[in-house]
């Protein structure tokens, strides 16, 4: 065990799946900074893997096991020691990734028009990245020495809804992007984006990554996050109040989310066939090659 002297530091997306981690803290006392990171999983690896002293680091991320595994599987490519390892399962169910486009759009209409257009992407190895390969290949768009796509780094949420609509004599950056589909709804609603599609995650959808799998504050961190999700679980009404007046969420798309979302009952440890199932797919889209390994290299601590 490695003991640190400083509060861990955790970062999250700031999205409706943080509402537990909220309640770890606010009900539970739940000793960290807990630090939002709108531009997604990519970047929580990054800050992952910076120096420990340097002001944007973590000690913890919560993101999505797409973006995890491709970081991890590029490191041992690139014949790099794993900086972090996978410690916890924090959501068991799919993630639903819509596929959005600007309303204005009559160039894009179905999944079927996507192929060859340009795909904008938080950063490159991002969970939005990730699985725009995977829908490629369940469309049969994986051809070799032809991309099925042109890839546009755009950032954040807010930068890929406005890059996808153009307008003012402005180009459109990108013809079309993914992502959650309950955050994503309020903009088909508004009348922002349009809906093209959905893909869902073949896999459990939010893992928890550690820089110091040894960390010894990370079990007291797991029992936080545990009760978390107990009372998330015990106190509907309360969750929803919080999603609807932090995020741009209605009541009824909350509830909707809600009846959609299984939370690991102990987030401790992960499943080493969930992810070489993960790893199977991402090499089947192109995203790692078979010098990527698996499971042994990348999970930290197993689920018992």
């Amino acid at each position: 065990m490695t003991h640190h002297p400083k509060r861990l530091r955790i970062g999250f997306i700031p999205e409706h799946f943080s509402t537990p981690l909220h309640f770890a803290r606010t009900h539970f006392a739940l000793d960290a900074d807990l630090t939002p990171e709108p531009l997604g999983t990519g970047a929580l690896t990054t800050r992952l893997k910076t120096l420990a002293s340097d002001p944007q680091a973590l000690d913890v991320a919560i993101g999505l096991t797409e973006g995890f595994v491709a970081d991890l599987g590029r490191s041992k490519t690139a014949g790099k020691e794993a900086e972090f390892g996978l410690v916890g399962t924090y959501v068991e169910s799919p993630l639903c990734w819509a596929i959005s486009t600007g309303a204005e759009r009559g160039d894009v209409g179905g999944v079927e028009d996507l192929r060859g257009k340009r795909v904008g992407v938080s950063r490159i190895g991002s969970g939005s990245y990730v699985m725009a390969f995977v829908l490629a290949d369940q469309q049969g768009w994986l051809k070799e020495g032809e991309e099925p796509f042109g890839v546009e780094v755009i950032g954040d949420f807010a930068a890929l809804r406005k890059a996808v609509r153009g307008g003012e004599g402005l180009k459109a950056g990108a013809d079309f992007f993914m992502w959650e589909h309950f955050t994503t709804k309020h903009y088909w609603d508004c009348g922002e984006l349009k809906r093209v599609g959905e893909i869902y995650t073949p896999w459990p959808s939010w893992m928890v990554a550690a820089r110091d799998p040894e960390d010894s504050r990370l079990e007291g961190m797991a029992e936080k996050i545990n009760q978390g999700v107990r009372y998330y679980l015990e106190h509907q009404q309360e969750a929803i109040q919080h999603i609807t007046s932090t995020m741009k969420y209605s009541k009824e798309d909350a509830k909707a989310w809600m009846g959609t979302v299984k939370f690991a009952e102990d987030v401790r440890g992960v499943d080493m066939g969930v992810v070489d199932e993960t790893v199977k797919v991402l090499r089947k889209a192109g995203v790692l090659t078979e010098e990527a390994g698996g499971s042994e290299h990348m999970v930290a601590m197993k689920r018992s």
